[in-house]
């Protein structure tokens, strides 16, 4: 089934020695009450956070040598996932039999498993990946892995051969959508099959090994009244939300890394017309539009002979000339404000993006300087008149100590006093400093009782009343 199979390479009579155990360093620390429940014993380098059964190293090495001498990787690569399985577990089988090795075939399905993971996947990184709990995944160096659920981080089990086996990883990630990883190219941003964001970091950056970040693609959609039923923020505050977008209001998200921002920005684009045509604009494409005119671009680094690059102010710029309704700019972070705050004061009303910033007023600052970096010799005051005219919602996020993310504060700019930016705060979660649980924040949700500028604005699309019947 894998076309022209090799000669079969002399069977050895006995295992061969499998690879040593590396000694106990910086690179694969004690465990530590952080590791999940296993025996204390080295586990197999082999091992997966599966159900997979322990193998000796010897074992595994022996069965991955006989089974590559007799398949084509070259035809097992482009082979359906589940006839791959099939061939691969007779395979183990063969050789199980022939080698006279003690494994059953629940132990040779796993084996199959994680080879096909090897060869096709992200080896031992596959389990986390399909594990719907786990929402990041943190590869530090071969022997320590971690990975985050309900908010909070747990060290695994997992762990990759060597350094080489990783660094094999990281770059069959990046090959896999076009892009470059290795010593000359030490850092990259890509995403995998499923969507999943990825970073990678390589040595001679990475100290102790090869880095990789992943954060997983949200397989089940989740909307404002999701949000609300997990307590991210009150029924009040997603209505105005829900208005907010439906009235082609521009909204700046903010917040810091893993708050949930790109998962708002997903929730706030359920509201925007069926008839509209949005741009969206992305490093790695995470946005997941439901509108049937969605139009999605995405950066591109420079090649091998520092040429080709594609920047998100490059993709701004053009998007100006494809007649969009809005454009939705995965995040803001370099000179591309400029092009965003322009299309927002030229007739691309309900435009969104995201800002990497402690506060509302945090987000504006780091606007200007964004402005000030692309064109140094603009006055301030001109900035921040650009600023005040075209952002006029701002949603900060943060993720808390216990693991919830939820909406800080919906604040609204309300223009320029002076040289001044104006900004009112619509809601606030206030956190209950008497109540103190050292794994849960107790707190409520508060509606200052303003009326919002852009109630106006809501009018046109007759949700006024509604509007402010939810600021109440």
């Amino acid at each position: 089934m894998f076309g022209q199979r090799a000669l079969d390479p002399p069977r050895p009579t006995s295992p061969k020695p499998g690879p040593a155990a590396p000694a106990q360093s910086h690179a694969e620390p004690a465990r530590s009450e952080l590791a999940v429940s296993r025996p204390m014993s080295r586990l197999s380098a082999f091992e997966t956070a599966s159900n997979r059964p322990a193998i000796s190293d010897a074992t595994m090495t022996l069965i991955r040598d006989h089974l590559f001498g007799r398949i084509n990787i070259s035809a097992a690569v482009v082979t359906p996932h589940d006839k791959l399985m099939e061939d691969v577990t007779r395979i183990v089988g063969e050789i199980a039999t022939s080698e006279v090795l003690a494994i059953n075939g629940v132990e040779q399905r796993a084996i199959a498993r994680y080879i096909v993971d090897d060869m096709i996947g992200i080896g031992p990184l596959e389990p986390l990946l399909a594990d719907e709990t786990i929402a990041d995944i943190m590869v530090n160096g071969p022997f320590k892995i971690f990975v985050e659920r309900a908010g909070k981080l747990e060290l695994t089990d997992v762990r990759f051969r060597d350094a080489q086996h990783l660094t094999s990883v990281a770059q069959r990630i990046a090959s896999s959508v076009g892009r470059r990883v290795d010593e000359t190219s030490p850092t990259c941003d890509a995403r995998l099959l499923d969507g999943s964001r990825v970073n990678i970091v390589l040595p001679p950056v990475a100290l102790d090994g090869a880095l990789i970040s992943i954060r997983k693609f949200m397989k089940r959609d989740i909307d404002l009244a999701a949000m609300v039923r997990n307590g991210s923020m009150s029924a009040p505050m997603a209505k105005v939300l829900e208005i907010a977008a439906a009235s082609r209001i521009n909204v700046l998200i903010s917040g810091g890394t893993g708050s949930g921002k790109t998962t708002l920005l997903n929730a706030l684009s359920r509201m925007i017309d069926a008839g509209e045509r949005v741009v969206t604009i992305e490093d790695a494409a995470e946005l997941q539009l439901q509108q049937p005119h969605v139009v999605r671009m995405e950066t591109r680094p420079q090649n091998t002979e520092g040429i080709g690059e594609i920047t998100q102010r490059d993709l701004v710029r053009n998007a100006l000339r494809m007649r969009p309704d809005r454009i939705i700019l995965g995040e803001t972070r370099g000179s591309e404000a400029f092009d965003v705050l322009q299309a927002m004061n030229t007739g691309h009303d309900g435009s969104m993006t995201t800002i990497h910033a402690n506060s509302p007023r945090d987000a504006l600052g780091r606007l200007e300087n964004m402005l000030l970096l692309a064109n140094p010799n603009m006055p301030l005051r001109a900035i921040r008149s650009q600023i005040a005219g075209a952002v006029q919602l701002v949603v900060q996020v943060a993720r808390m100590r216990d693991g919830v993310r939820r909406v800080l504060t919906i604040s609204e700019v309300v223009g320029l006093e002076g040289d001044a930016i104006l900004i009112q705060d619509l809601f606030a979660f206030e956190v209950d400093t008497r109540d103190f649980e050292e794994k849960l924040v107790s707190g409520a949700f508060k509606s200052y009782g303003l009326r919002p500028h852009f109630a106006v604005q809501a009018a046109h699309f007759g949700l006024e009343e509604t509007l402010l019947g939810a600021t109440r």
